[in-house]
C-alpha cells in the first residue's frame, strides 16, 4: 500500500509503519500484536531474514527487507545468531513486501510468523518496500514506529508523536544491553554439510572475545581456526583479559553509537593494543579499534545493511562480495598516522578496514563470518591466526 499522510485508515489494516514526519504506510500486521519504536533500514540479502532478525547488531532497529518473499525456509535453533534467548537484543521490528509464506524445508521447526509471535517482534507487509526504501536512500534513515492491532485500531497522531520524540540511535550505548552478563567457553565449529554443527577439537590459540553483541558465526570461525575461545562482557578491563593470557583479543560486532560505547570501551583496547597482543575487530569493534588508535566515527545516511557489498581488499587488490550491517562509519580523513587503510567500500568509498603498522592489530567493517552472506572474507581468520602463531613465535 502506499504511503499516506492522514488518519484516515484503508479498510482491512492491521498494521502501520508510522515516521516521525506523519508518513503512514499501511499494510497487514505479522508476529506480535503491538508497537515498537526504532530507527527503520532496509536489508538487501535475499537470504537469511532469521539470522538478520537475531542479529544484536539490529538491536533498536526496524528492518524492511528488499527481498519480496520471506518464510519459505521457516525458522531453527541452529540459524540463530545472538548469544541466549533475550529476544529484546536484536531486531525490534520488521517489514517485507509480502506475507511470510508457509516453510517448506527440512531443517525448519516453526512457521516464520509464529517466531515472530514468540519473540515478540512486530512484523508488516503489504507495503512498497521499494518506495520506502527510495525514501531511505534519499533522506536517510527515519524514526519511525510499526504497530500491530488484528482488529486495525491506532492512534496515529500518538505514534507519530512518539516517532518524532525518540532522541534516535546517535550517543546511544546498546553493547552494554546487548552484552554477556558474565563471561562464557565457546568450542562449536562452523555448519558443515550435511552433519551440521560439532564440537572444536583443535585448540592451538587462547582467543578472548570482548562481547558487544557478538554473533555466533564469529564465535564459530574462531572455533574452526583452532581457537578456544573465552566470552567477556563488555566492560572487563584489560588488566582482566591479559591475566586470561590469550594469544589473541577478538572485539565483536555489536549495536549502538560506538562512541558511546567507547566511554569505558576505547581505554581498555588502548592498554591491549599497548601489550602487542594480536587484536581483531569487527564492525562495532572496527570502530572502537579505530576510536582508540585515535581516529573518529560518524553517522551514515543509510548505513549498509545486505549481503551483496563489494568491499575491495587494498593489501592484496581483491574484491570481495560481503555482508555488512553498520549505520556508523569509521571517517579516512581522521586515521593517524601510523594507522593504514586497508579495506574500502566499491559502493561509496567510505572506510571498510583499518591495520596498525608494524602490529599484529587490525579490523574490518564488514562480517568476515557471513551468517548471511559470501565467505569471500573468511580468510582474515586465517589471517588473525597467522598473527597469533607469528606472536608465539617471537616470545618462544
Amino acid at each position: 500500500m502506499t504511503p499516506r499522510n492522514q488518519d484516515v485508515l484503508l479498510n482491512g489494516v492491521t498494521g502501520v509503519l508510522v515516521l516521525a514526519d506523519g508518513t503512514v504506510y499501511q499494510g497487514y500486521g505479522h508476529g506480535a500484536a503491538g508497537s515498537a519504536l526504532g530507527e527503520v533500514c532496509f536489508n538487501t540479502a535475499m537470504t537469511g531474514y532469521q539470522e538478520i532478525l537475531t542479529d544484536p547488531s539490529y538491536m533498536d532497529q526496524i528492518v524492511a527487507f528488499t527481498f519480496p518473499h520471506v518464510g519459505n525456509v521457516g525458522v531453527n535453533p541452529d540459524d540463530v545468531e545472538q548469544l541466549g534467548n533475550d529476544p529484546t537484543r536484536a531486531a525490534k521490528g520488521a517489514i517485507f513486501r509480502d506475507a511470510p509464506t508457509p516453510p517448506a524445508n527440512w531443517r525448519s521447526t516453526m512457521s516464520f510468523n509464529d517466531w515472530l509471535t514468540s519473540r515478540g517482534v512486530v512484523a508488516l507487509s503489504g507495503i512498497d518496500t521499494r518506495a520506502l526504501t527510495k525514501r531511505i536512500r534519499e533522506h536517510g534513515m527515519p524514526h519511525g514506529v510499526i504497530a500491530h492491532d488484528p482488529e486495525g485500531k491506532f492512534d496515529i497522531a500518538a505514534l507519530q508523536k512518539q516517532a518524532a520524540e525518540w532522541a534516535g540511535l546517535v550517543g546511544l550505548d546498546l553493547a552494554i544491553k546487548a552484552t554477556s552478563a558474565q563471561s562464557s567457553d565457546y568450542n562449536t565449529n562452523l555448519w558443515v554439510w550435511p552433519e551440521g554443527y560439532s564440537d572444536g577439537t583443535k585448540h592451538e590459540h587462547n582467543v578472548v572475545v570482548i562481547d558487544y553483541g557478538v554473533k555466533q558465526n564469529i564465535l564459530r570461525a574462531l572455533v574452526d581456526i583452532g581457537a578456544k575461545v573465552k566470552i567477556v562482557p563488555a566492560e572487563t578491563k584489560a588488566e582482566d583479559i591479559l591475566a586470561l593470557k590469550p594469544d589473541g583479543v577478538l572485539l565483536s560486532n555489536g549495536p549502538g553509537d560506538p562512541a558511546a560505547t567507547g566511554a569505558y570501551a576505547v581505554p581498555e583496547i588502548q592498554k591491549l593494543v599497548a601489550s602487542g597482543t594480536p587484536v581483531f575487530g569487527i564492525c562495532l569493534g572496527h570502530q572502537m579499534l579505530a576510536l582508540a588508535l585515535g581516529a573518529k566515527t560518524v553517522k551514515m545516511d543509510q548505513g549498509h545493511h545486505g549481503a551483496n557489498h563489494p568491499v575491495k581488499d587494498i593489501t592484496t587488490n581483491k574484491v570481495e562480495i560481503v555482508s555488512m550491517n553498520h549505520g556508523f562509519a569509521v571517517d579516512r580523513d581522521s586515521l593517524p598516522a601510523g594507522v593504514v587503510e586497508t579495506h574500502v567500500s566499491l559502493f561509496d568509498n567510505t572506510n571498510c578496514g583499518i591495520a596498525l603498522a608494524n602490529k599484529p592489530v587490525f579490523s574490518v567493517q564488514h562480517h568476515p563470518e557471513a551468517s548471511p552472506g559470501p565467505v569471500d572474507s573468511l580468510y582474515l581468520f586465517e589471517r588473525f591466526a597467522g598473527y597469533m602463531k607469528d606472536a608465539k613465535a617471537v616470545v618462544a
